[in-house]
């Protein structure tokens, strides 16, 4: 089942980095998932929720909607359910210039590496 696949090495920032790099600052952790699945899940401790579908928007430092999580020097940490939006958020953020952005896979990969979560 794809929901317990290990999310893939080659963004260079696992779960586990993600989880320890937020707690030190130096890691800003996004959830591109849609407003019902984190009001009925919850979200990462600390983490900014962007849809996916908003994400061109806010990661726009042009547009009026940009969010101020994507002015930070950290690196970037995406997660969706299972990571196929975040892979698509990733590549998306690439595309807009971004360098230092990775895709941690899902929610479920965050919990299994010790992340904390938050009420939406």
């Amino acid at each position: 089942m794809f929901f317990f696949k290990k999310p893939r090495a080659a963004s260079g920032l696992s779960p586990a980095d993600a989880v320890k790099g937020a707690a030190e600052g130096r890691v800003t952790v996004v959830d591109v998932r849609e407003h019902g699945e984190v009001a009925a899940s919850g979200k990462a401790q600390g983490a900014v929720h962007v849809p996916l579908m908003r994400l061109r928007d806010m990661a726009d430092p042009r547009h009026p909607d940009f969010h101020d999580a994507f002015k930070t020097d950290a690196s970037i940490a995406l997660y969706c359910a299972s990571g196929g939006r975040s892979h698509s958020a990733e590549t998306l953020l690439r595309q807009m210039g971004y360098d230092n952005v990775h895709n941690i896979g899902g929610l479920g990969h965050w919990v299994r590496a010790g992340g904390a979560l938050e009420s939406a």
